[in-house]
């Protein structure tokens, strides 16, 4: 199939949900005739679509309507939303407290995705991580998210640099949920540290990261568990803000 096509396809099956969503349960030849296809064609997306859990069969035969895997994206990207937007006004303040970058970090496929990202005062570089993915072993986020279950290790550790840790018994997983916090030195990029905090949805289970990253000359390992604790404090913040109570 080349691109064109499969973008086609894709532009057709979007279609197919904005008519539903719209239009509520729609026969199969209807959505055919709205979207100028064959039969066949109107089909075939459909089986795509109900494969993935998108749209359903409705009790009316022949009749297709938004299934409820729409729900669950859409709860997905809603609680992002809401924990980027609830935990904004404690990152502000952690970026200033720290005085180095902030961001919040969210599983996603094994690694790490950041969602929200903000520059403390001594910050240096215009590097922007929201939207980045990042990977686990390597990186504070993921280590928090790891030790804390939210994540699972799946095969070779690769190394970034000399420092990265290769060895699933090298991350400390048992001690970063001992103490709270999980860092990393040098284990992503070359003088790059990085400290994290796990964040906590309604239900108890960790949901999210919020780290603190920064220049080795400056986040120095020395300091790493003063902002641990920082950080400790702002992530049950944030987590009380979306819900968690202990």
């Amino acid at each position: 199939m080349s691109n064109s096509t499969t973008v086609q396809s894709v532009d057709r099956a979007i279609a197919i949900l904005e008519i539903l969503a719209r239009e509520g349960a729609t026969r199969v030849t209807d959505l055919a005739v709205e979207l100028d296809v064959h039969k066949s064609t109107a089909f075939r997306l459909l089986a795509a679509l109900e494969q993935g859990g998108l749209v359903e069969q409705s009790g009316d035969r022949g009749r297709y309507r938004l299934g409820f895997g729409v729900v669950r994206l859409a709860g997905a990207a809603t609680a992002q939303l809401d924990l980027s937007r609830e935990g904004r006004e404690v990152c502000l303040r952690l970026a200033e407290e720290v005085g180095e970058t902030v961001n919040i970090a969210v599983p996603q496929d094994g690694d790490t995705v950041n969602i929200s990202q903000v520059r403390g005062p001594a910050a240096i570089s215009g590097h922007n991580w929201v939207g980045q993915r990042t990977p686990s072993h390597a990186t504070s986020s993921g280590k928090v998210l790891l030790a804390f279950g939210a994540l699972r290790l799946a095969g070779e550790l690769e190394r970034y640099t000399p420092r990265t840790v290769t060895s699933p018994a090298g991350l400390g997983l048992e001690e970063i949920r001992r103490r709270g916090w999980a860092a990393t030195v040098e284990e992503l990029e070359v003088g790059l540290n990085a400290v994290a905090a796990p964040i906590r949805g309604a239900d108890g289970s960790v949901v999210a990261a919020v780290s603190a990253s920064g220049p080795s000359y400056r986040l120095t390992p020395e300091r790493l568990p003063e902002v641990g604790e920082l950080l400790a404090a702002g992530a049950r913040e944030i987590s009380q803000r979306i819900g968690y109570y202990r």
